[in-house]
Parts: structure tokens; sequence; C-alpha cells
């Protein structure tokens, strides 16, 4: 019997479990779900015979170890953090390892003993990064291999609400970490356009959009991700003029969120000291030179150059950051004020179904004559438990475990599902889930 060992039963967890305890039977597996929350784990495993739910400290070594020394796979679903530790444990009892999320310095760093102990560390097989590199790499070997050359890649991605349960005038509901969502655009994005490297800094990211249409669903807009360039070499782009990397919201977003952003309500480099006394309106009045408890607004328009008839100020004041309501929450930044609000406004609500959009458009050249193709994904989710996001996330993730433990995936050491390996068996699968790309 084959045992895997799943570290976190959060959000993303869901179709995770829900796929491996679904194929446990089948191929002799038995799935323990850990978390420091055992209820959570619990419910994750419901009444499956082939799962185990267990109190799981990561920083606790004696659990930690007793935990991965007796898995054939392990697969973190932790913060990206706290990956290395179960990654180092994972080299000590040569277990193989699975992750979403993308590869840091120090993973990488374990390349070669990951090499020796003759494991697979497989990272960025989740939503994005995962999905997007299948089915990009897909679309490029299959230029090349026609004899064509890329001239320009563009991928967008964007977590959102779906449009029959869109009922705010942001557009927008959490369907992901909120605290990612506020502190992303914080460091430089980089780029490659027309041959050239550009950077776009944090003060201008949510200022340079650009519009993606989707078929059948409109216009949305994209604000570049931090680092496009890192995927030019694996992507085999070397000799493409474009590389870029974007994040997706309905058209508006950005602009709205840059006024929030510039008022430094996304700033988490400080804590307010009588945070928990405020009012939302003390806190953006704080923020304001020469605004006081009547004149908020009135000031807020004045800093920011907008009336107060625009869609943006109606956004913000939707938001409720003009109201006398007490913030609540000791010693906290402006950021983690800012998500705590939002999180009271951006929720789904039980009947609410998000939606998962990613978008490649590429330019090649073929028998010296420009093509374009794109090709479109959308997901919508099922409930409040299997979302969209957790399907596109999870799946990935289950589908490259089940490979890895039938010893179809060949590949060691720290990787990208970025070979033929990887995306023809994942992307075929993923398909019978109706997470398929339309191309055009």
């Amino acid at each position: 019997m084959k045992k895997i060992l799943v570290i976190g039963a959060g959000l993303s967890s869901s179709y995770l479990i829900k796929y491996l305890l679904a194929n446990a039977k089948k191929e002799n597996w038995m799935v323990t779900v850990a978390d420091q929350n055992i209820s959570l784990a619990k419910q994750k495993i419901g009444k499956s015979k082939q799962g185990i739910a267990l109190a799981f400290n990561i920083n606790i070594k004696k659990e930690r170890e007793d935990a991965i020394k007796n898995a054939d796979l392990v697969v973190s679903l932790l913060p990206p953090t706290l990956h290395i530790i179960a990654a180092q444990d994972c080299i000590t009892f040569k277990k193989n390892l699975v992750t979403a999320s993308y590869v840091t310095p120090a993973m990488q760093n374990l390349h070669d003993d990951a090499l020796k102990a003759g494991v697979l560390f497989l990272n960025e097989i989740g939503l994005d990064p995962g999905i997007d590199h299948l089915s990009a790499m897909e679309l490029i070997h299959k230029i090349k291999k026609n004899g064509g050359e890329v001239t320009s890649f563009k991928s967008f991605c964007g977590g959102l609400v779906a449009p029959e349960f869109d009922t705010n005038p942001w557009n927008y509901k959490f369907t992901w970490n909120p605290r990612n969502v506020v502190l992303a655009g914080q460091a430089t994005a980089q780029y490659l356009e027309n041959n050239l490297i550009k950077f776009i800094p944090p003060n201008r990211i949510f200022d340079q959009t650009e519009t993606v249409n989707i078929t059948k669903y409109g216009a949305f807009e994209s604000y570049a991700n931090r680092d496009s360039l890192s995927y030019i070499v694996p992507y085999g782009l070397q000799n493409a003029n474009t590389v870029l990397r974007g994040t997706l919201r309905k058209k508006g977003f950005s602009q709205s969120w840059n006024l929030l952003v510039k008022l430094g309500l996304t700033d988490d480099s400080f804590n307010i000291l009588n945070s928990a006394t405020l009012t939302y309106r003390n806190l953006v009045a704080s923020f304001l030179i020469g605004a006081n408890n009547k004149n908020v607004e009135d000031s807020f328009c004045s800093f920011l150059n907008i009336s107060k008839t625009s869609k943006d100020f109606k956004r913000v004041k939707w938001l409720g950051l003009f109201t006398n309501e007490v913030i609540g929450l000791e010693n906290a930044t402006p950021a983690q004020i800012f998500q705590h609000l939002l999180q009271q406004k951006w929720f789904l609500e039980k009947t609410d179904l998000d939606m998962i959009v990613m978008k490649h458009e590429i330019e090649y050249i073929l028998n010296n004559k420009i093509h374009k193709v794109n090709s479109s994904l959308i997901v919508k989710g099922e409930d409040k438990t299997y979302t969209a996001m957790a399907k596109t996330v999870g799946l990935p993730m289950a589908i490259a475990c089940k490979l890895i433990l039938q010893n179809k995936i060949k590949a060691k050491g720290v990787c990208l599902p970025i070979t033929e390996e990887f995306y023809k068996p994942i992307l075929a699968e993923l398909n019978k889930f109706g997470v398929k790309f339309i191309e055009e």
C-alpha cells in the first residue's frame, strides 16, 4: 500500500483530497490529511476508509519526522515559506514532494540533494503557477515541432466571481488568500517588450494595465506579475521579443484599487498602536493632510483628484471606509486593517460561485508568415467548498501525485511541470474534469 501525506486542509485542499480519496481504493493508497485543526482534517476525510486525519504541527520535529518517514509521497499545502522545512525531511527520508508554490531559492538549492536522494520535488503544479505552465508548454512545443518560432508570449490568469454572482461595484470577491490580494503589486514587475526589458515600479503597477478580451465573457484588464523574465529560459523563449505574465481583474478594478494603494492602506510595514479604537473614517483621515473627521470625503477626493460622482469614489465609499465603525484590531498594520474590512465586503455568499479565467496570447513565425493563437480557459466553481480555485489548484497536484506513485513520471530533483511527461497526461485528465482550453 502506498501512503500519501497531505499537509494542510485549508481552502485549496478540497478537490485534491476528494480526488485522492476517490482513487485510493483502486490505486491501493492510504491518504493522511494532517493539519493543526484536526476537525478540519476530519471534515476533509469524511467517512472514507482510505483516509486518516492527523493533528499536526510542522514546527514540532518529532511529529513532522514521524509523518514524513511513514509516507511515500508528501503534498505540502503549507504557506510557501514552510515548504522548505518539509522538503529537508523529504531529503533525509527519501520521499517525493509536491507543492503548488513558486520555486524559492532555498528550494532550488535542494536540487542536487534531491537528485542524490533519487526523489522528485515537483513545484508550481497548481493553477498559476501550474496549469499555465502545462498549457503554455503544450502550445509552445507544438509550434516548434511544426517549425515555428514564438515571437511573443503573453499569459493572463485571474480568480474572480462568476458573472451571475457579481453583485458589488468592484466586480470582485475573495476566492483565494485575501492577504495575497491586499499585498499584490508591492514589488517591481519585470517583463520583456519588443526586445527591451521593462520595469514597472510598485507605484505604477495598477496604472499600467492592458485589456484582455475573452470570448463570450467580454473585456478584462491585466496588471503585470512581479517576474515574467524568469520563464524565458524554462519556456524556451530566448528568441521571443515579448514575454509577459499578468493578473486579470474586471475593467475598472485597478484604477479604483490604485487610489487605496496611493492612500497607504496596503502598507504592511508599520503597526498602528491605537488601531483597535480607531474608526475607518479616522484611519482614512490619518493618511490625509489637513483632513479631520468632518471633511474626510472632500480631502480624499482632493488628494486623489477625483469627484464624488465618479465610479472610483462610489466603489471606495461602498467598502465602508468613510463610516464610524470601530476597527477593533489591536496593533494592526494598515494592510491588516484593510484586509479585515475587505473580508466583510468581498466574501462569497453561500450560493455564490467563483470563476477562473486564463488566457495565452501567442504570436509566432511559420513559413515567413506571422501567425497568432489564443488559448482560453474558463472554469466555474461547484459550491463554496469545491470552488473553481480549489479545483484548478488541487486537481493538477492530485493527478501529478497519481502519476508519480504509478512511476509514470521519471523526473528527479527540483522540477517544474514544463516537459511532455507532465503536461501530456495531466492536461488529458484535466479535460475529463472540464478543465479544457479553447484555441482560437
